[in-house]
């Protein structure tokens, strides 16, 4: 029986400390491609490249950059690079965290999310921290969580998204648990170029989260590994259920005749 081929990404660039230490980590499960952005891509989304041309530069047998977003390299990966789709798809490990409402945002996440739509199963890692911290430990939770997912697949449509603690250690324990909510200072910065031409930066500090007993954020916090599966279902059922009651399907009639 071959090993299994597992996909590596990130939105941190290829060559990055995160990227090194997930690949590391796999290497020991499965046949590993590393194929990540050339740059940084953070806060990119789920967005892919239609109007411009992408480059693909060889590092090595398996491991390539691309020219464009983390959904951008795991979508030319799976569609074109690899001959037979992987079975498991790891992106990370993102140097910040990735909770809550950051998942919308998350170039770590879309890779995940891009791979997931493609029904292969997938893990998003983040250290949730931006000082020196264990991307080791992070990396060696994520084999083992992918030893999982290989032994027990994934629901339809479900990624495993991961952040670990800037002070984990490898008796740090992890929880499985919901998305929460941050709350972020939401900021435009208006400022010249040297032609005296308008720009901003878009921005602002984190303010804090709500207090959801559960949550990623508030594990997080408690110095817990934290694992959310999160469903690209975004569907709302109870409120469509109230939304039949809206009678959408006569909005072309005059109300006065």
């Amino acid at each position: 029986m071959s090993p299994p081929k597992i996909l590596v990404t990130n939105d941190d660039g290829f060559g990055t400390r995160g990227i090194r230490a997930i690949t590391e980590a796999m290497e020991p499960i499965g046949e590993v491609w590393v194929v990540a952005p050339d740059s940084e891509q953070s806060g990119v989304g789920c967005s892919i490249s239609l109007r411009e041309p992408l480059r693909v530069h060889e590092h090595g047998e398996r491991r390539m950059s691309v020219s464009g977003s983390p959904a951008d390299c795991t979508y030319i990966a799976l569609n074109h690079l690899l001959e037979d789709p992987p079975d498991l798809c790891v992106s990370g490990i993102n140097h910040g965290a990735n909770l809550a409402d950051d998942l919308l945002y998350s170039g770590t996440v879309a890779g995940a999310v891009e791979a997931t739509l493609s029904g292969v199963p997938s893990i998003a890692v983040s250290l949730a921290g931006h000082t020196d911290m264990p991307f080791e430990i992070a990396g060696n939770f994520a084999a083992d969580l992918a030893h999982r997912v290989l032994d027990e697949p994934l629901p339809r449509d479900v990624l495993l998204n991961v952040n670990v603690p800037e002070n984990a250690t490898p008796e740090t324990d992890a929880r499985v648990v919901k998305l929460g909510r941050r709350n972020y200072r939401r900021e435009v910065t208006r400022k010249l170029d040297p032609y005296q031409r308008p720009y901003f930066w878009l921005g602002g500090a984190e303010l804090g989260f709500d207090d959801l007993p559960g949550s990623d954020c508030n594990a997080i916090t408690d110095s817990t590994i934290t694992v959310t599966p999160v469903h690209l279902d975004l569907t709302h059922y109870q409120f469509m259920e109230e939304m039949r009651d809206w009678e959408l399907d006569g909005w072309e009639e005059d109300d006065d005749e």
